[in-house]
C-alpha cells in the first residue's frame, strides 16, 4: 500500500474539431424559410383592377402550314391552293396577326428554288417568321 499520491486518471482532452452538423441544420432551416417567404414578398400589393372590354388575354401565337408535295403542288392548312391564292391567304393572315408563323413542310424531292418562291411569297405578304418542319431520323 502506497502512501502519498493518488493515481489520477487523464481527463478528457479538448476537442479541436468543429461539429458542422448544427451549422448545416440551421442553414437548411433558413433556406426553407426563405423559399417559403420569397413568393409572398413579390405579391404583397393587393389591387382591385378595373374591367375593360379591350383588356382581353392575348391568344397564343398563330401559325399557318404551307406544304409542298413531291409534284410541287401547294397546300395551305391541308387545302390545295394556287400560287396567287396562297399569296392572298398569307396576306390576309398577316393583316389579322403580323406575328403569324409560317410552318413550311416540303418534300425532299422539291427543288430549292420552289421553296424559296414560297418563302418570298410569305415575306412579301408580311410574314417574317418561317419555320421548317422536318421528321426526326429513326435509328
Amino acid at each position: 500500500m502506497a502512501f502519498g499520491r493518488l493515481e489520477r486518471t487523464q481527463g478528457s482532452q479538448p476537442m479541436s474539431d468543429i461539429n458542422m452538423t448544427p451549422l448545416v441544420d440551421v442553414m437548411l432551416v433558413l433556406v426553407v424559410i426563405f423559399i417559403i417567404t420569397a413568393p409572398l414578398l413579390a405579391s404583397s400589393i393587393r389591387l382591385e383592377l378595373p374591367a375593360a372590354d379591350a383588356a382581353r388575354p392575348t391568344d397564343a401565337p398563330r401559325f399557318v402550314t404551307v406544304a409542298l408535295d413531291a409534284q410541287g403542288r401547294l397546300f395551305l392548312d391541308d387545302r390545295p391552293v394556287g400560287p396567287a391564292e396562297l399569296a392572298e391567304k398569307l396576306a390576309e393572315s398577316a393583316r389579322r396577326s403580323p406575328d403569324t408563323e409560317v410552318q413550311l413542310r416540303a418534300d425532299q424531292a422539291v427543288p430549292y428554288g420552289r421553296i424559296v418562291e414560297v418563302m418570298g411569297a410569305a415575306q412579301k405578304a408580311g410574314l417574317n417568321r418561317i419555320g421548317f418542319v422536318a421528321e426526326p431520323r429513326t435509328p
